[in-house]
């Protein structure tokens, strides 16, 4: 059974380099393999409390196959990241995707933990600087603390982001969360998390920075 399965496996790969091949002869053309989108978030991006298609990635993926359809989206987002969990991982997501664009949108848990700002930025500049190292174009997505975390430290959470995409020139989205973080009905239970309704409007947000990088 194994070698009747094994036979007619390989006639079908010969099948398809024979028809591979007289379509380039004959001119038609054949598409190119995808280019990747990688995009390294959190919860926000992991559409936590929601079904994977409904997260605002899934949603842009969606938009891309018909607007850009020889990019993918690969979501390596994970619930309760922090900016050294994504540090930890990057070589690895960069060498098994292989990506032409980086989405980073980390930091949320790191300020929501009351962790260093100065070592928030050291695992930042080490995401964004191996992913522009390895000749990917950036789009940094940064984040915000509430008030009661006091002005220096809201401060300097928000300068970390603008300082490292100066520092890199990538392409920069200040605040996620800006066109839904004012209405309560836009949030899960736990105030935290965007409901699926609330997605396409950070599809929307997200994308006039995306789509640029996408060439």
């Amino acid at each position: 059974m194994n070698n009747l399965y094994g036979a007619w496996q390989a006639r079908v790969q010969r099948g398809v380099m024979v028809l591979l091949t007289t379509l380039a002869l004959s001119g038609v053309a054949v598409a190119a393999p995808s280019r990747t989108v990688l995009v390294l978030g959190d919860s926000l991006s992991a559409a936590y409390g929601l079904a994977a298609n409904q997260g605002w990635v899934a949603l842009t993926a969606q938009k891309m196959r018909t607007t850009h359809p020889k990019w993918r989206v690969v979501n390596a987002s994970i619930s309760g990241e922090t900016t050294a969990g994504g540090a930890a991982r990057i070589a690895a997501e960069l060498k098994r995707t292989r990506p032409a664009v980086v989405v980073v949108e980390l930091g949320a848990n790191d300020g929501l933990r009351g962790l260093s700002l100065q070592q928030t930025r050291a695992n930042l500049d080490r995401i964004v600087g191996a992913s522009t190292r390895s000749g990917a174009r950036v789009l940094m997505v940064g984040m915000r603390m509430p008030p009661n975390f006091g002005p220096t430290y809201t401060q300097g959470f928000e300068k970390n982001y603008v300082d490292l995409s100066k520092r890199y020139k990538t392409a920069f989205l200040p605040f996620l969360l800006a066109p839904i973080a004012a209405e309560r009905k836009n949030f899960q239970a736990d105030n935290m998390h965007p409901v699926a309704a609330a997605q396409p409007r950070l599809r929307d947000h997200v994308w006039p920075a995306l789509q640029p990088l996408l060439k």
